[in-house]
């Protein structure tokens, strides 16, 4: 029997032998374990994968007294049974599969290989032997849900039982204002907000896969959609804005750190945090760049902005501890202070973050490690500002962060899926970077080979033709075609959202050779990608949801080229009317295709304001003129 097979992630250590074990049309899965309910949805998963197999229909049972010739699989939960205690030991023999792990989240993890074995088999699978267990503890995804995207329950539900075959094991839903606060309902009743019964319902979901739901809620920096408000805006540290490292902004960002923001602070804490079962915190924290700069401008003057940050982030710390709770905070602001790290409360978790492929991931864990602050290395899945993700960069990103997170004793690997700039994305073009994030945290070492299209393909779109995983891979470096590189997004995306003239001066201060031959290039490359996608086969429910998704991102990208071409133009002098009235058209088309499969995954709140992005492109054509 062949021995090629895949598996996401790919286990530590998976040895085959020359033998097979056939499945019996009637067998038993004997559960043995101090509590067989516990284990119970493991065991339902594995019979789901059998009965997929013609002809086969295996029971469940409690226990192993059963006669020995009617057992088909043993699922043991024995402590102690393996080193670490989210691992597992498999091994298949010609007579029986036998699973054993220490602990029930470890027998679960070991039914997701099993898993995904038995659906690369028929009724024949190979003897073999696996020893595995996780790199990283603590393997977690956080979803952007606050700007503007809010996914339905369906759509999370089904995210978190593909993330859990994935063994993920931490989810955080980012939020800033879309909790439906009931003390403070005036800030999110037009955006379709998470309920707390929801949060409940999606506590116990993720709980019964072993998925630990850690709230999430920045609590310093990024709270614009609070602070905007009359009844709010006391609180803000610039109420008019400030000149900031992004250039000049008109409304305010940040707390003030004051003792009427923890008073603030507290109401959302005390309504939000009941409805998790975790005790860890996100507080989040992060990018307050007009700290100092407004109302505390004078206390940062005698302090340093590092230790007015420092001090507030301390209070906000002791609230946390005083509920119960360990909190989590993103490391960016206290790097740039790296002697007031040591002064950090000892039982934080700092969660060190950066999305490009050279983020000094291997710096900053020094000092963290340095320090003994424990800390998550954070990398992304690079599909924010890019419409279909930046490939390479995901992988290199994520791969960084691992290895220096290894190297560094990080209790922790945190992928972050960002929404910034209306989360044009759709959600499968993130399946990508989420798969190399499972991946890694689990075994670094062991999927640096992993064959991603392949992988990602037949785990993420259950397409075994292969075709879908390539398309969203290489569809994911097309900008890279450009020869055009920015921060954090691809240039693609960019001239998008840019002006005319914006976009002129991008490409002035970036042109590599021949910029109309090499966006020509793009336009070829993508027919090349996309000519393939009617042939793909997904086994999927939402397949053509997907296929529109991707046609819709593919066309974005053209309509990138052909804008860009447009501008050039504009800046040359030529003729250009003709190009300009077939843009409007395209975008005329796009819009309605863009409303279509936004709220197939999704809650309407969000949208006027991310889909008012997509106009401003629009009025573009409408009022330029040679």
């Amino acid at each position: 029997m062949s021995r090629d097979f895949i598996f996401l992630p790919t286990p530590q250590h998976l040895e085959f032998f020359d033998d097979t074990f056939t499945l019996k049309a009637n067998a038993l899965i004997c559960i043995q374990a101090p509590s067989v309910q516990e284990n119970l949805l493991a065991a339902r998963q594995l019979q789901q994968a059998i009965h997929a197999v013609p002809g086969l229909r295996w029971e469940i049972v409690g226990g192993a007294t059963a006669p020995a010739e009617q057992i088909g699989a043993v699922l043991t939960v024995t402590p102690s049974a393996t080193t670490h205690p989210q691992g597992y030991q498999l091994a298949i023999t010609k007579e029986a599969i036998h699973l054993i792990a220490s602990t029930p989240a470890g027998l679960f993890y070991g039914v997701q290989t099993l898993r995904q074995l038995l659906s690369q088999c028929g009724r024949q699978i190979p003897a073999l032997r696996c020893h595995d267990w996780p790199d990283f503890p603590n393997r977690g995804v956080m979803l952007d849900v606050s700007r503007d995207k809010v996914p339905t329950m369906k759509t999370l539900l089904e995210l978190v039982d593909l993330l859990a075959s994935w063994k993920i094991n931490q989810l955080q839903l980012y939020f800033e204002h879309i909790f439906a606060y009931r003390n403070h309902p005036a800030v999110w009743q037009e955006d379709s907000p998470f309920t707390a019964e929801e949060i409940l319902e999606l506590d116990r979901f993720c709980r019964e896969r072993f998925i630990e739901l850690v709230p999430n809620q920045n609590s310093f920096g990024h709270l614009e959609q609070w602070l905007v408000r009359p009844e709010y805006i006391h609180l803000a540290e610039a109420p008019e804005g400030c000149d900031t490292p992004w250039g000049p902004r008109d409304k305010p960002f940040s707390l003030q750190p004051t003792e009427e923001s923890l008073n603030f602070l507290r109401s959302l804490y005390d309504e939000l945090l009941p409805n998790f079962s975790s005790r860890q915190f996100n507080v989040g924290c992060d990018e307050t760049i007009d700290l100092g700069k407004g109302r505390s401008r004078a206390l940062a003057e005698e302090l340093g902005v590092g230790r007015l940050y420092l001090n507030f982030l301390r209070k906000i710390h002791r609230e946390v501890r005083s509920r119960g709770y360990t909190m989590q905070f993103w490391g960016d602001i206290i790097v740039e202070h790296p002697e007031l790290v040591p002064e950090l409360p000892r039982d934080v978790i700092a969660l060190e973050w950066g999305y490009e492929a050279n983020h000094p991931f291997d710096e900053h864990g020094a000092l963290f490690a340095a320090s003994g602050i424990p800390f998550y290395v954070c990398p992304g899945t690079s599909s924010w500002n890019s419409i279909a993700g930046r490939t390479t960069n995901a992988v290199e990103n994520i791969r960084n962060a691992a290895a220096n997170g290894l190297k560094y004793g990080a209790v922790g690997l945190l992928n972050t899926d960002w929404g910034d700039h209306g989360h044009w994305q759709p959600l499968p073009v993130s399946y990508l970077g989420l798969a190399v994030g499972a991946a890694h945290a689990w075994a670094h070492d062991a999927n640096c080979a992993l064959p991603l299209q392949d992988a990602l393909s037949r785990f993420a779109f259950r397409d075994e033709t292969g075709i879908m995983g390539r398309i969203a891979a290489d569809l994911g470096d097309i900008y890279r075609f450009t020869g055009v590189t920015m921060h954090n997004a691809s240039v693609l995306f960019r001239i998008l959202q840019a002006t005319p003239t914006q976009i002129i001066e991008w490409l002035r201060a970036n042109t590599v050779g021949d910029l109309p031959q090499r966006l020509r290039a793009v336009l070829d490359a993508i027919d090349g990608i996309m000519g393939n996608l009617h042939n793909t086969s997904m086994q999927r429910e939402d397949a053509g949801l997907i296929k529109r998704e991707f046609a819709w991102a593919a066309d974005m990208l053209r309509h990138a080229c052909w804008r860009a071409l447009w501008a050039l133009n504009i800046e040359r002098n030529v003729e250009n009317d003709a190009l300009r009235q077939w843009l409007l058209q395209e975008a005329d088309r796009l819009l309605p295709e863009f409303e279509a499969i936004w709220h197939a995954r999704n809650r309407p709140g969000g949208f006027p304001r991310s889909v008012a992005r997509l106009k401003r492109m629009r009025e573009d054509y409408l009022e330029a003129r040679l």
